[in-house]
């Protein structure tokens, strides 16, 4: 396992579509998602997709606040999805606060679906598939969105709803 360097926005493997994975228990997937877990972990986040540290491949991971408080401390659930797929269920959106560990210290006002259905496969080639709403759609719709070389900003619809937290926080407290 090892932290590595989350590439920031302008980083050409931010700007680009991510290869499938042929081989999800391939040794050197396995190891990429231990690296981007703790990496994830390391940089505070609760998702990393695997072009955020510079690899192009369809991997994602994220880490979810479970509803119940356990000894005090929110218990979270893990999920690594390799090659997802994500489909909107119905046409209703959402807007809501976005930030992003590749564009440390910036947020955004994004639309996304409301509900989505996603797929995908686990490093032990286990078939997952869910339905999310809320921050859990926001979150997959987020990562899934690094896969495909698209970043937060360039679904906001107005840019003054984009900047760095601390000033935005100024204007919307619930930021």
């Amino acid at each position: 396992m090892a932290i590595r360097d989350i590439a920031r926005m302008g980083h050409p493997a931010l700007g680009r579509p991510a290869e499938e994975v042929a081989d999800p228990k391939d040794p050197a997937i396995v190891e990429l998602v231990s690296d981007m877990i703790e990496t994830m972990h390391a940089a505070g986040g609760v998702g990393l997709a695997a072009p955020q540290i510079a690899v192009p491949k369809r991997v994602l991971v994220f880490e979810l606040p479970v509803a119940e408080e356990v000894e005090g401390a929110r218990e979270r659930a893990l999920t690594v999805l390799i090659n997802p797929v994500i489909e909107p269920v119905g046409t209703e959106m959402e807007e809501g606060w976005e930030g992003c560990l590749s564009l440390p210290g910036m947020a955004g006002l994004v639309p996304r679906h409301a509900k989505v259905r996603y797929r995908g496969v686990t490093p032990a080639g286990e078939a997952i598939a869910r339905e999310a709403s809320g921050f859990h759609a926001r979150v997959v719709q987020h990562e899934a969105d690094h896969l495909d070389g698209i970043l937060y900003p360039m679904r906001i619809k107005d840019l003054a709803h984009f900047g760095y937290v601390d000033e935005m926080e100024k204007k919307h407290p619930e930021l």
